[in-house]
């Protein structure tokens, strides 16, 4: 019994009711009333004295009678403790008595007669409503219930021109389409339409919206529900509510089911405490039976989303259950170009964006964060209240993403200001002088973040691999900042400015030795062995531990790797140390420099700008992974 049915016979039997009293209450009006016109008693008394009356009819309180002249009747209502007989007896009226009518009632008692009926009646209905359970298994015994919800498209159909940088996981899923547009296509030639297919990827990268395009596409129901919303405290619910999703299915079928972090009921079974009791692990067996057990769910397909494929259970990832695993990657530059065309579709631009540029700056970004960002420029343009989003918005919103908000209200002195200058130079100048280095994006002493400044570099493609070269100029770039307060303020005027830095550069240089086999003392073996344990139910990380002698001996390679990019630092630094005098001095008086411009300066050429434009152009950076180098704040500062 659906909703729309459980409504109609509520509202039925609320009419029924009402009808039943309207038709009481007429009827205890109609009760005791003749045809004859109603008179006072003191009326009805003075006539019956005076012999007008000829005879009545006394029941209960009511009496009547008709006149003597023409048979004219009327009706007399007595009045309490009045005894009518007796004032009638020496007047000659014949006198008639009747018994008192039992279903004569007055409104107050028929409704206070009714009312518990009706009390019963009202709760009666109120609790089989919620008994009944409403949509997504919300009554009081829905709880067994499927909260999967259909979307259809009145609620924004979607569609794959609405997906892009993601053309592989596309074109595996564009046969899902096909196999439900026409199953006949396949079956022909003995194909059989997948079970389930597993979208991979980290957050943010669009499985949730791929899935909602294949159902746009093929134009069939789509339900969707969370991993989470199987299990409850009560052992079985999880269970009951695969079953009725699954009944949902077959009912709608052809469609598809579209579990959203899967890893939160498919882990790894046995992990559990209450063994085969554990409701997760019952929800996760119903899971698997459903999927491809004796009963065959022709014409259900599920597709399942996780950014964690490595717990779940090998069960469920076999064929004939997730046929398929569509890894749904961070889009490369090309990608990142067409989702930043989808998203700028809804915004006014300036004719002097290109979405090109922006989506050579922001490498790493996954179909979430461009549309942030397209967001955040948005918000820019309109605090300057403009009626376009301009290239420089774009510019200004990524530059916060990646580097974190100005803190322009920070009260920085002269003495932390140059400091900050020279640290910044020394990072720019080493990564210039370093072929292996990304190229300069920008540099600025603007405090962002957790940085009193930073310098940001951009590779000119996107970056699959990094070489040994590449690595040590990394070192290189990392140290040049220490270095460059060294020389300039001396030993002991070194502030903590460098933390991060140096936690960047020994991280590289530990996954150089451990993990990336480009150590020739140490060889190409893997010293850190990342285990999966089970505790309590949860998947906890833990390094295998190594020993003591081939401890010291990767601490000893880590030391020299990262003394190796020191000692490139401060040569490249001592060797040019007026370019770094130069950069230094123009970061103090611009406070941002692009990457053109620091090229201008170590050429000797005079910085050139726009007198409406206080920041410096973009340069025509070209961009991917991006890397940035900036002293962390001293605590305190």
């Amino acid at each position: 019994m659906n909703g729309l049915s459980r409504n109609l016979i509520f509202w039925l039997a609320i009419a029924f009711v009402l009808f039943f009293l309207l038709n009481v209450l007429q009827g205890a009006q109609k009760v005791g009333v003749s045809g004859g016109s109603e008179i006072s008693y003191s009326e009805f008394m003075a006539g019956a004295r005076d012999g007008r009356v000829r005879d009545v009819v006394i029941q209960g309180s009511e009496v009547k009678g008709t006149f003597t002249s023409g048979g004219e009747a009327f009706n007399v209502v007595v009045p309490p403790n009045e005894n009518v007989v007796d004032r009638l007896a020496d007047t000659g009226v014949e006198i008639k008595a009747r018994p008192e009518d039992p279903e004569q009632l007055t409104i107050g008692s028929i409704i206070i007669s009714l009312l518990p009926a009706i009390l019963i009646v009202g709760v009666w209905l109120f609790f089989m409503r919620q008994m009944q359970g409403g949509k997504g298994g919300g009554g009081a015994m829905g709880f067994g219930k499927s909260k999967a919800k259909m979307l259809t498209e009145k609620e924004g159909r979607v569609t794959f021109e609405d997906v892009a940088g993601i053309d592989e996981a596309k074109q595996e899923l564009e046969e899902v389409v096909e196999f439900l547009k026409d199953p006949g296509k396949f079956s022909r030639l003995g194909g059989k339409i997948p079970k389930g297919a597993l979208l991979v990827g980290q957050p943010g990268t669009g499985k949730t919206l791929v899935a909602r395009a294949v159902a746009g596409e093929a134009n069939v129901p789509f339900f969707t529900i969370s991993g989470s919303d199987f299990v409850e405290m009560f052992v079985g619910v999880g269970a009951s509510r695969v079953r009725d999703m699954f009944e949902q299915g077959k009912k709608n079928a052809p469609c598809i089911i579209f579990i959203d972090e899967i890893d939160a009921v498919g882990r790894h079974r046995g992990a559990g405490l209450g063994g085969g009791n554990d409701e997760r692990e019952q929800t996760l067996n119903q899971m698997l039976v459903e999927m491809d057990g004796f009963e065959a769910n022709e014409g259900v397909i599920i597709l399942a989303a996780t950014n964690r494929p490595d717990v779940l259970d090998p069960a469920l990832l076999r064929p004939g259950r997730f046929d398929r695993q569509i890894v749904v990657p961070l889009p490369d530059i090309k990608g990142r170009d067409k989702i930043l065309q989808v998203h700028m579709k809804k915004v006014p631009l300036a004719n002097n964006v290109d979405s090109m540029v922006i989506a050579r700056g922001t490498p790493g970004f996954s179909g979430a964060d461009l549309a942030n960002l397209v967001n955040e420029a948005a918000l820019h343009a309109a605090r300057k209240n403009k009626r376009v989003v301009g290239m420089e918005e774009f510019e200004e919103a990524k530059d916060k993403v990646l580097m974190g908000a100005e803190r322009k209200s920070m009260v920085m002195s002269e003495d932390e200001k140059k400091l900050t200058a020279y640290h910044e130079a020394g990072h720019a100048l080493v990564g210039m002088h370093e072929v292996a280095s990304d190229p300069i994006h920008k540099a600025t002493i603007v405090p962002r973040g957790r940085a009193l400044g930073v310098v940001m570099r951009l590779p000119e493609n996107d970056r699959l691999s990094m070489s040994r070269e590449k690595l040590h100029a990394d070192l290189s770039v990392a140290m040049g900042g220490r270095v460059a307060e060294e020389i300039i303020f001396g030993h002991d005027k070194v502030t903590t400015g460098a933390s991060s830095d140096i936690s960047q550069a020994t991280s590289i240089a530990r996954k150089m030795v451990t993990e990336w086999g480009l150590s020739e003392k140490l060889g190409t073996i893997r010293y850190t062995q990342d285990q999966e344990e089970v505790f309590l139910g949860h998947s906890v990380s833990q390094t295998k531990t190594m020993s003591d002698d081939t401890a010291n001996m990767v601490d000893s390679e880590v030391r020299r790797i990262v003394d190796e990019g020191y000692n490139r630092a401060k040569q490249i630094l001592t060797e040019n140390l007026d370019d770094l005098h130069k950069l230094a001095k123009a970061l103090l008086e611009y406070e941002l420099l692009s990457g053109e411009e620091i090229k201008a300066i170590l050429r000797g050429e005079p910085i050139i700008r726009d007198s409406h434009d206080d920041d410096a152009p973009s340069g025509g950076a070209k961009s991917s992974v991006p890397s940035s180098t900036g002293g962390e704040a001293p605590q305190g500062a």
